[in-house]
């Protein structure tokens, strides 16, 4: 209080009695005083209140807490990103228990949210400006995968924002559930197959780098995550302006690999943004269908069984994809047209015979072995997991694209091991917005910021 007190009387000693500030005109006014709920309690202030001058004057600001960085959100700046940080780990209920253990006024479920939906404001901004890493390697691999969050269908969200209906208190927590059912219609039964899930996809891009070391790449090196609900074009944008800014841009005659499970539309991006990259399939992804396949002709469990697909993946490593396509045609010519089962198995032998047919130039698996490359995406599944599955996809769980677009890069920065420099950064943003427009700090949103637009060739550059 006393520093506070200090501050506000040796700025306003120098401070004119008029402003510019935006283009609006402001004088001063009379201090107002405000609580300001801190990691170590309430601390009481006041401060000197710029008014608008004119007709259709706004909301002024206060010298003191732009010069501070003070946000008019009733908590401190610590206590508002401390929850966001937590909200990032933990559901907002839970992330409010475990900050009130520590914190005498923890900020409730409703203002952690604000805050997190504050903050994914300035995600977009925070991942473009970020500086390259130092210290990279000759190699970048990047590897690209999707991941589906549960969302709410238009019934569950016309349920949210309709108004609010007289709820009868239960007899007991028992029958909680019972009057819940009878306020809503009955749901059709889901057919076989059928989802309630509801899942959104979201693209997951992590990149690193591999350093030379006599025949071997030793690594990752600066290993970094993004993902996003935007488009997947919109992850590889990012993904190829986050390469130029490695020194891994088109012509620098670099080493690039891709990585992904196959996808089509994956292939299709890394054509037109890393024409000059080196695309290839995750092994595993392919030996799974080998092995759905081999189910066809060998009984599943079977050491018969077993001991194929070991051929086939000696095969596989030694880039004799032609082989392995040449045995399943054999196999499925070998399985009459007619006959109980038989149908399913020709077509799924057709199936994969298609599948490998397509993707061979990615499968030169004798090349990365000898290379030292990599071979599977397991790094990008466990990042879909950390990133996305742990947090945003739980029993009960129905986000918002929009909401959870902001958990998720948040996720992505403190994963990145940016967190505090991307809450400094946010700090210096608003505070030289606030201080050129005169207008007060407020980190909290309400709502939340729209999906990431496709980035345009240029840009991404």
């Amino acid at each position: 209080m006393l520093f506070l007190a200090l501050r506000e009387e040796q700025l306003m000693r120098a401070y004119p009695t008029r402003v510019a500030r935006g283009g609006r005109t402001f004088r001063q006014a009379p201090a107002i005083t405000r609580s300001l709920a801190t990691l170590f309690g309430v601390v009481r202030y006041a401060r000197t209140y710029l008014r608008e001058v004119g007709c259709n004057a706004r909301h002024g600001f206060h010298p003191l807490d732009v010069a501070l960085g003070l946000v008019g959100d009733r908590f401190s700046w610590n206590v508002l990103t401390m929850a966001a940080r937590l909200a990032t780990k933990l559901s907002f209920a839970e992330a409010r228990m475990t900050l009130a253990s520590f914190v005498p006024d923890a900020p409730s479920t409703e203002v952690i949210e604000n805050t997190v939906l504050g903050l994914g404001r300035h995600t977009a901004a925070w991942f473009e400006q970020a500086p390259a890493p130092e210290g990279d390697g000759e190699v970048l691999v990047m590897m690209f995968d999707s991941k589906g969050a549960p969302t709410a269908t238009d019934s569950e969200l016309s349920r949210r924002r309709g108004k609010r209906r007289k709820r009868r208190m239960p007899a007991s927590p028992r029958h909680r559930g019972r009057h819940r059912r009878r306020r809503y219609d009955k749901k059709p039964r889901r057919k076989k197959g059928d989802k309630s899930k509801n899942a959104k996809l979201a693209t997951m891009v992590v990149m690193f780098t591999l350093k030379r070391h006599g025949n071997k790449l030793l690594g990752p090196i600066n290993r970094k995550v993004y993902a996003s609900f935007a488009p997947k074009k919109h992850a590889f944008a990012i993904a190829r302006r986050e390469a130029n800014k490695r020194g891994f841009g088109p012509g620098a005659g670099k080493l690039i690999q891709i990585v992904t499970d196959g996808d089509l539309d994956l292939a299709t991006y890394t054509t037109e943004y890393f024409p000059e990259a080196m695309h290839t399939i995750d092994v595993m992804h392919v030996i799974e269908k080998l092995w759905t396949d081999g189910e066809c002709f060998h009984r599943e469990g079977t050491k018969l069984l077993k001991e194929w697909i070991d051929e086939q993946k000696a095969h596989l490593y030694a880039g004799e994809i032609d082989v392995i396509i040449d045995g399943l045609c054999q196999r499925r010519h070998g399985i009459a047209a007619t006959g109980p089962g038989n149908k399913g198995k020709r077509e799924r032998l057709l199936g994969i015979i298609r599948y490998l047919e397509k993707r061979v130039s990615k499968m030169p698996y004798d090349k990365i072995i000898k290379q030292d490359l990599e071979l599977g995406s397991g790094a990008v599944e466990g990042a879909i997991k950390n990133i996305i599955g742990k947090r945003c996809d739980h029993g009960g769980m129905r986000w918002i694209k929009e909401r959870v677009e902001a958990v998720v890069q948040l996720r992505c920065i403190e994963a990145n091991g940016d967190w505090d420099r991307f809450v400094d950064f946010v700090h210096d943003r608003m505070r030289g917005d606030a201080d050129r427009d005169g207008a007060r700090l407020r980190l909290q949103s309400s709502t939340p910021a729209p999906l990431p637009t496709i980035l345009d060739a240029a840009r991404a550059a």
